[in-house]
C-alpha cells in the first residue's frame, strides 16, 4: 500500500497541532517549577496539582504594622526559629477581619526570603493536596510556609481531615522544612452551634463533658502549636494607621490632625475601624493630596 507523502505530512501536522492543544491544558512537570520564586501558588487543573510561581507577591514589612507587637513578636520569632532549623510551631492566626493577619505572614516572608523563606498558597479547597505538596518539596533546601488564607471549614470538607491528619504527624507527616500558617475569623476554625452546647453532659460531681461534636471542632485548632489572636482597633489605632498609610503612600509626613476628619468620615461609611479600612482610606487620601498639589 502506497502512502501519500503529502496526506501523511498533513496527517502529522494535525497530530502535532491536537497534541500542543492538549499539552496546554496539562499541569506544568514538577521540572518546570521556577524554584528561584519567592512565593508560589498550588492551583489544580485538569485533576492535578502544581506549583505556579507568583511573579509579582505583595511585599510589607514587619514596621508597616502597627499596634499588633505582641503577635508581631511572637510570629517573627518563631519563624526565625524555622529558618535557622530550630524547633518552631504551625501558627494559627484568628480574630477581627481587617487586623493585619494575613499581611503579617506576608510581612515575614519579606524579611526572611533572603534567609531561604518561601511560600506556598494553598486554598482550603486545595489542602486535600497537603501530602502531595509535602513530598514536592521535602528535598528542597528551602524552608518553606504553605499559607492558607481564611480558613473555615464545614463538617463534611475533605480539606479538613486532610489539614487534621498532616498537623497530627500521620502517616503523610510535615517534614523539617515545612510549616503551616493559616489564619481565620473562627477560632476554631468551623461554625459552633447552640445546640451543640445545650448538649453538654453534666455529672453529679460538677463535671462537664462537651458533646463529641464540639471536641471535633475544636481539635483541628489545637494542633497548631502557636496561637495568635486579633482584635478589632479602637479609634487611636484606627488612626494611627490610617496617618502612617497615608504618608507612605503620599511620600509626606502626616499629622494624624490633618486626617483625623476624613479617616472618620470614612471608617464610619464603612462600619469599621479596621486595618484594611485604614490602608483603603490612605489610598484615597493620597492620591487626592496628589491631585491637588498638581498645577
Amino acid at each position: 500500500m502506497t502512502v501519500d507523502p503529502k496526506s501523511l505530512e498533513r496527517l502529522l501536522a494535525r497530530a502535532e497541532s491536537v497534541l500542543a492543544r492538549l499539552e496546554s491544558h496539562l499541569p506544568p512537570r514538577n521540572a518546570d517549577v521556577d524554584w528561584k520564586a519567592l512565593a508560589f501558588r498550588w492551583k489544580r487543573r485538569n485533576g492535578a496539582g502544581a506549583l505556579h510561581a507568583v511573579k509579582h507577591p505583595h511585599v510589607i514589612r514587619f514596621d508597616d504594622l502597627h499596634d499588633i507587637d505582641d503577635q508581631k513578636a511572637r510570629l517573627d520569632a518563631n519563624t526565625r526559629h524555622f529558618v535557622k532549623g530550630l524547633p518552631a510551631n504551625n501558627v494559627l492566626l484568628t480574630g477581627a477581619r481587617g487586623t493585619g493577619k494575613s499581611s503579617l505572614v506576608k510581612a515575614a516572608l519579606q524579611k526572611y526570603a533572603k534567609h531561604g523563606l518561601r511560600l506556598i498558597e494553598v486554598d482550603r479547597v486545595d489542602l486535600v493536596d497537603l501530602p502531595e505538596i509535602v513530598d514536592l518539596i521535602a528535598q528542597r533546601p528551602e524552608r518553606f510556609i504553605v499559607f492558607s488564607d481564611d480558613l473555615s471549614f464545614e463538617a463534611s470538607d475533605p480539606g479538613y481531615k486532610a489539614l487534621k491528619s498532616v498537623l497530627d504527624g500521620g502517616v503523610a507527616a510535615l517534614t523539617e522544612n515545612v510549616l503551616i500558617y493559616a489564619t481565620s475569623n473562627r477560632r476554631h476554625l468551623m461554625p459552633e452551634h447552640m445546640a451543640e452546647n445545650l448538649a453538654a453532659k453534666h455529672t453529679g460531681e460538677g463535671e462537664i463533658h462537651p458533646e463529641e461534636t464540639t471536641e471535633e471542632k475544636v481539635s483541628l485548632s489545637e494542633r497548631f502549636g502557636l496561637w495568635l489572636s486579633f482584635y478589632p482597633f479602637d479609634q487611636d489605632q484606627y488612626l494611627r494607621i490610617a496617618a502612617h498609610w497615608s504618608g507612605e503612600l503620599s511620600g509626606t509626613s502626616v499629622d494624624i490632625a490633618n486626617i483625623r476628619k476624613d479617616a472618620l468620615l470614612w471608617a464610619l461609611e464603612r462600619g469599621s475601624r479596621s486595618g484594611r479600612i485604614a490602608w483603603q482610606f490612605a489610598r484615597h487620601w493620597a492620591a487626592e493630596h496628589a491631585a491637588s498639589r498638581k498645577p
